[in-house]
Order: C-alpha cells, then sequence, then structure tokens
C-alpha cells in the first residue's frame, strides 16, 4: 500500500496469493478484471464467465435470488466514493444459480498504472441451493420501498439506451427472477402487425430465450376480448391464467397465446399493455411456472406501471432508430456517383455510424468543374442528427454551386462558402477540404484548401507517406473572416491520396496521433491493391472498433 492508502494491482503481484479468500478486481466502471481461484471455486464460475462482465448486474442479488436495484446495494457505494468498507449477510449468485452468503470487504486500488478501481475480498458465511430457496422463501411480496426502488432503477436503466433490442434485453433482466419465471414482450410495428420479439425464462440462474417462441404472430382483432388482445389495444391490464384460455378461442391470436401457456408451464401471468406518447407499443406478460405464489392485484399495478415506463422508453429508441434511418436514406441519397476522367481513378465509399449510435454529418462529392479540373471535397457538418444531415445537404449543395460558378482558387470559394453557412437559418458548423485536381504538361497537380478538417493522406507508389497539414484554417460556421490560403503538390504516377472523415481514426481509448500513425502504416501497405478494394481494406484494418461515428472514404489514384 502507498502513500495514497490504495493497492497497485499489477504484475508481480496475482490473486492466487490470496488463497484462503474469494478475490476479484474490478475497473472504475465496476467491470471484473481479476480473479483468483478462490473466487472461481466459491461463485463456481470459471473466469472467462467472470471477467470483463459487470459484478453487480452478475453477481449481486436479494436474499431470494432476485436481481437487487444498484441503490440498494451496500458494495458499491464503496465503489463510488472509493472509500474502504466491509460488512456482511450479502447475497451473490453462483454460476448454477444457487446463493452464496458472503462476509466482505471493499477497498480502492490502481488498476494497471493509471487506472483506479476496487479490490474485493469475500468469504462464505451461508448458501442456499436454488430449489431450497423457492420451497424456504415466503411469498415474494415487496415493500414499498423496494418498488419504489425498482421503478427508480427501471427508468433509469430504460432510458440508458436508444437502441430497442437493448432496452428489451434490460427489461426482461429487471423483472425476471424478481417477479416472475417467465417474460413474453409483444410488439406492434409501425404496420400494426404484432411480433412476438421476446420469450424468456429463468433456467439455472441465467436468461435463456426460447427461440422458437420467439416469432411473427397473427393479426390483432379490432373485438377481441381476450387479455392479450385488450392488452395491444391499449384497452387494461390484467391477471391471466391458462383458463382464460380454454374452450373455443376467438381468434388465432388467442391460439397462439394458448399454445404459450402450454409450452412454458406458466400457471399465473400478469399482461400489461406497453404504452407509448402516442400509441400502444405492445404488451409485456409475466408468468410463474415454478414460482409457487399466484399473481395478486398489488403485483399487477407493479407491473402495469413498469409496462409504461418501459413504452417511453421503447417509443424514444423507436423515434430515434427512425429519424437515424431518415438522415442516413437522406445521406446515401446525397452522395454522388464519382464521374470518369482520363488519367485519373477514383473510389469511394460511406459507412453509416455502428447500430444505435447517433448519425452524423459526413460526406464526399467530386464533380467535374468548367475548366475540365475535377473538383473533390471531404466535409463533416458538426452534429450527430437528423439537422446535422439536413446542414450536410445545404453545405454540399452550396460549395458546388460555387465550384461551378467561376474559376476561382478553393481557398476563396470556401471563403464564400463560409459566409454562407454564417448566414444559414439554423446555426451550422462545419470542416471540410476542398481541392482541384488538375493536369498540366502531362503532370498532374492538387491544389487545396483545408477548414478545419483532419489532413488527406498522399502514398507514393513506393509506399512513402506525408499528411498535407498545409493551408490548413478555421472550420466553417465560427463567424469570423480567417486569411484562407491554398497549397500545391504534385501527384506522381502510382500515387494515392486519401480523403477521410474523423471516423477513420478517432477512438476513445487511443490518442488521435495513434490513429494517425495507423492509418499512415496500413495506407501505405494497401498501396498496391486495386482502387476498388482500397477503401473497404482500409475500414476494415484501420476502423477503430469502439467508433461510434460514421465514415466516409475519398481516394484519388494516378495510374502507373
Amino acid at each position: 500500500m502507498g502513500d495514497t492508502g490504495q493497492f497497485t494491482v499489477q504484475r508481480p503481484f496475482r490473486l492466487d496469493d490470496l488463497a484462503h479468500a474469494g478475490t476479484y478486481v474490478v475497473d472504475d466502471r465496476g467491470r471484473i478484471v481479476e480473479v483468483n481461484s478462490q473466487a472461481e471455486r466459491l461463485l463456481r464460475r470459471k473466469a472467462g464467465e467472470l471477467v470483463g462482465r459487470d459484478a453487480h448486474d452478475l453477481l449481486h442479488r436479494g436474499e431470494r435470488g432476485e436481481p437487487l436495484p444498484r441503490s440498494r446495494c451496500v458494495m458499491r457505494e464503496p465503489l463510488l466514493t472509493s472509500d474502504s468498507a466491509h460488512g456482511r449477510d450479502v447475497w451473490l449468485e453462483r454460476g448454477d444459480g444457487s446463493l452464496v452468503q458472503i462476509a466482505w470487504m471493499v477497498t480502492p486500488c490502481r488498476v494497471g498504472e493509471a487506472g483506479s478501481g476496487a479490490l474485493v475480498l469475500f468469504h462464505e458465511t451461508g448458501s442456499a441451493g436454488l430449489g431450497e430457496r423457492q420451497r424456504a422463501r415466503p411469498a415474494p411480496t415487496m415493500s414499498e420501498l423496494d418498488r419504489l426502488a425498482l421503478l427508480a432503477e427501471t427508468t433509469t436503466t430504460l432510458t440508458a439506451s436508444l437502441d430497442v433490442d437493448e432496452t428489451l434485453r434490460q427489461l426482461v433482466r429487471l423483472v425476471v427472477p424478481l417477479l416472475g419465471d417467465w417474460a413474453v414482450v409483444d410488439l406492434l410495428t409501425e404496420e400494426g402487425e404484432v411480433t412476438r420479439a421476446a420469450v424468456v425464462h429463468h433456467e439455472n440462474g441465467v436468461l435463456a430465450h426460447r427461440a422458437e417462441l420467439e416469432r411473427p404472430m397473427p393479426p390483432l382483432p379490432r373485438e377481441s376480448t381476450m387479455p392479450l388482445a385488450r392488452a395491444l389495444r391499449g384497452v387494461t391490464a390484467a391477471l391471466v391464467g391458462p383458463e382464460d384460455y380454454e374452450g373455443r378461442l376467438q381468434s388465432r391470436l388467442a391460439a397462439v397465446q394458448c399454445e404459450l401457456f402450454e409450452a412454458t408451464g406458466i400457471w399465473t401471468a400478469c399482461t400489461a399493455p406497453i404504452r407509448g406518447v402516442r400509441d400502444v407499443v405492445g404488451a409485456m406478460t409475466l408468468g410463474r411456472s415454478e414460482q409457487p405464489q399466484p399473481y395478486t392485484t398489488d403485483d399487477l399495478l407493479l407491473v402495469e406501471d413498469i409496462a409504461r415506463r418501459a413504452g417511453l422508453a421503447l417509443d424514444n429508441a423507436r423515434l430515434y432508430e427512425r429519424q437515424r434511418r431518415v438522415a442516413e436514406t437522406m445521406q446515401r441519397h446525397l452522395l454522388p456517383r464519382l464521374p470518369s476522367m482520363p488519367g485519373l481513378e477514383m473510389g469511394a465509399c460511406y459507412v453509416p455510424a455502428p447500430r444505435a449510435s447517433q448519425v452524423g454529418g459526413d460526406w464526399y462529392d467530386a464533380f467535374i468543374l468548367s475548366d475540365g479540373a475535377a473538383g473533390v471535397v471531404i466535409g463533416d457538418v458538426v452534429g450527430h442528427d437528423l439537422d446535422a444531415a439536413s446542414g450536410m445537404a445545404q453545405v454540399c449543395n452550396m460549395l458546388r454551386a460555387y465550384a461551378g460558378e467561376l474559376q476561382e482558387p478553393p481557398s476563396v470559394i470556401v471563403d464564400r462558402l463560409d459566409q454562407a453557412v454564417a448566414r444559414m437559418a439554423e446555426t451550422t458548423m462545419a470542416t471540410v477540404v476542398f481541392g482541384r485536381v488538375e493536369r498540366e504538361d502531362g503532370r498532374w497537380r492538387l491544389r487545396w484548401t483545408n477548414a478545419g478538417h483532419p489532413p488527406p493522406l498522399l502514398v507514393e507508389g513506393d509506399g512513402s507517406t506525408r499528411y498535407l497539414d498545409e493551408a490548413s484554417g478555421l472550420l466553417l460556421g465560427t463567424g469570423f473572416a480567417p486569411a484562407r490560403e491554398d497549397a500545391v503538390v504534385e501527384l506522381p504516377p502510382r500515387s494515392t491520396v486519401l480523403f477521410y472523415t474523423d471516423g477513420l481514426i478517432e477512438s476513445p481509448s487511443h490518442s488521435l496521433d495513434e490513429g494517425l500513425d495507423r492509418l499512415r502504416r496500413q495506407a501505405a501497405a494497401l498501396t498496391r491493391h486495386p482502387l476498388s478494394a482500397y477503401c473497404d481494406r482500409l475500414l476494415t484494418r484501420v476502423r477503430p472498433a469502439d467508433n461510434d461515428d460514421d465514415v466516409a472514404l475519398l481516394t484519388l489514384r494516378i495510374p502507373g
């Protein structure tokens, strides 16, 4: 322990040195980064099942095995405050679904050279098998404080994501097995069709999807009085059992619900509408097949409240994904077909941001100017939404218009564009590189100016590289009037010029210089590949795995 009162976790120290205590280390996000062999034995989980997982979500449980709200977890407080603490009578879930009761100690530590985290030591004080827990526990009534804690965590957890699948996953994790052995979520599509998006069962301590039951559903009958149909129409929540689906069924939808009860063994259930801001999003059914207590009216009110909060989160996620699709479609339609110019090869590609992340305003453009030169553009409008995509369209079109009007140097055209952007109704800021590719006396030249954008990369035929970082100035839309400059470079035979947006090189896990160095190395290594494959290979090798931005690439090559 050093002067700061913290342990430092680094070699040659090993957690296996603490042989008599289960021990694991978490980073500043609460993810397990190392465990000792005694922890593996106590938790009945291999290290590979623990490392990289969120310790709270994976291990911490209430005394009945239910997921524990973070607000009630006594072991989380020292992680947040970086204090040491100890206690007992905490339950962790083992890999086989049983519980182990522990005494524990948490103390802050340094993880590696610069990271922070905590060292957790624990030993067993009691245990309960899965069957024993179910036989011994009383009816799973929840106190008012427990209900409020669950609802608060539901709101916090579900609003943290704008991805429908992730929202569903978190919803199921919150309610199973705390409120039931089964969770079934049926969603209404924008066209009014019903799809069974999730059928999840708590089995041996883990949540297992029953994929054979997740499928498109029959049409929603408008007059049916069956519980699921009423919930999907937003009528009411209801306590449900197999007896509700006995006898003559009113619709194919009811028949499928009857099959669900038979396949799962659910004998008591709650079905509640999932309501969005304006429309019904779907319905959630929680069921018990192993738990011995029937649902009560109090349970139904809680499930209805959870479903309402889930509806708001799903509605937001759907709205976001709809906006994202519109913006992405707009971008793709605005990106041009590359012109054909004798003696010059061009290639380009655009890749949208990963799923559930925000849409950017990246674009490229290439066109033949009135004097026969080629105009080339790469740009990025600041922002990550539909406004950014709309701003991109306006800036792109204005630049084309200015470039085609008069034979002016790139710096003059970009200066005029900057003044126009400053007058736009919506505040817009953008980075852009605009250049002219000219041929004179059999030699090719690139004349360009740069308004706050990452510099183009020149790769010569022998693999030598250099960034074209001259003629750099302020981005567009700042309201200032900077003096912009032009720069010129000769493009020798077999050389390639790469224009790109920052999504290709930026990452939260490494510096910008590292991204630029990686791009330089890979661009040189791939220079002998045909231009048709060049962009795709660069994206595969250079784009960071944790990148959350879209990427536009434009490449020029002078044939040998």
